[in-house]
């Protein structure tokens, strides 16, 4: 398997690329700048394509991916709203925006080229959207609203077009504040994490997605952690076994041991990583995790162990400065 590792670091404005080894080992083959504070990141499912999300001037640019991995800017285009939080649809034809200081998120067509074209619709009055995430069947849309607890739910038709889904939202407790996401292989249970209260929600999907139901609420800090909770990222191994998440101020992993149906989290334990950890990834073997301090200015990376889920930290390599995402690219399938 061969990987390409993306980080983005928004005070340095660019993006260093990484190739991922199969010891865990990463060597450094470019590092692009970029015309503004580079936040978030997605890579096109199907046509070899990274997007990068932009501010002060809001846009979202477009990197072709060479065959080593290597990215070549091939396109500019604007966006309504300052981007927090970026996604492609899974068949890659268009590209949502999730925008927290402009509580709206916008949807933009991706051309045949895979270049990412002008925004064309955006729903507004949403209280601080902090992700989109779409399930695994591709037609149900999660939006969590930190502002609201609440996780807006919505259906994609083919023209691109967002409608209400049944149910149209979920109620999270009072205070959380909505997060990320994850989604179990078997896509019956999602998994948020609540900045405010690092905590995470299960949720129960059934009748192909027309019946949600909280069925737990799990905490992801040590018990008597003293401070103030600041949750960050949310990531599941490709095979379901195991979760992650991560917590600002407590520069802390949690990590949990999922059931075979995904309904149970028990917790395996906690690793200190770097500084102020905002985003953090997992490989496609799910063999390693890469975490990313905001403050450190540099990423480690980590051996996920296939027995326990426990993590062994193999090397930290620097980065630009105020790291805040990571994408992972398997070349293979790219």
């Amino acid at each position: 398997m061969r990987q390409i590792v993306y980080v983005a670091s928004s005070e340095s404005h660019q993006i260093d690329v990484f190739q991922l080894n199969l010891a865990g080992q990463l060597t450094l083959i470019q590092t692009k700048k970029v015309s503004g504070q580079v936040q978030p990141m997605a890579i096109n499912p199907n046509t070899g394509h990274l997007y990068a999300g932009v501010r002060p001037e809001f846009s979202v640019v477009t990197y072709h991916i060479a065959d080593d991995g290597q990215l070549e800017e091939v396109g500019t285009s604007a966006l309504p709203a300052g981007p927090t939080y970026i996604t492609t649809d899974p068949a890659g034809r268009f590209l949502f925006s999730a925008s927290y200081s402009g509580n709206s998120v916008s949807i933009s067509p991706i051309d045949h080229q895979g270049i990412v074209q002008k925004w064309s619709e955006q729903l507004t009055n949403l209280g601080a959207p902090h992700s989109v995430n779409f399930d695994l069947t591709g037609k149900v849309l999660f939006i969590p609203c930190l502002k609201e607890d609440r996780i807006k739910l919505f259906e994609l038709s083919i023209e691109g077009t967002l409608s209400p889904h049944y149910p149209a939202e979920l109620i999270t407790s009072k205070g959380a504040g909505p997060r990320h996401m994850a989604f179990h292989p078997n896509n019956k249970i999602a998994y948020c994490i609540n900045e405010l209260k690092s905590s995470i929600d299960l949720y129960l999907i059934r009748d192909q997605g027309k019946n949600y139901t909280l069925i737990n609420t799990v905490n992801a800090l040590p018990e008597g952690f003293v401070g103030q909770p600041w949750a960050a990222d949310i990531h599941m191994t490709p095979d379901g076994r195991y979760l992650y998440t991560t917590d600002r101020t407590s520069h802390m992993l949690s990590i949990f041991k999922v059931s075979e149906e995904g309904i149970v989290l028990s917790l395996v334990g906690y690793q200190s990583t770097e500084a102020q950890p905002r985003g953090f990834n997992i490989d496609h073997s799910g063999q390693f995790l890469i975490s990313a301090g905001q403050l450190s200015n540099k990423i480690a990376v980590y051996r996920i162990h296939s027995l326990t889920g426990k993590l062994s930290l193999l090397s930290r390599y620097p980065v630009g400065k105020g790291p805040m995402w990571i994408s992972i690219l398997n070349l293979e399938t790219s």
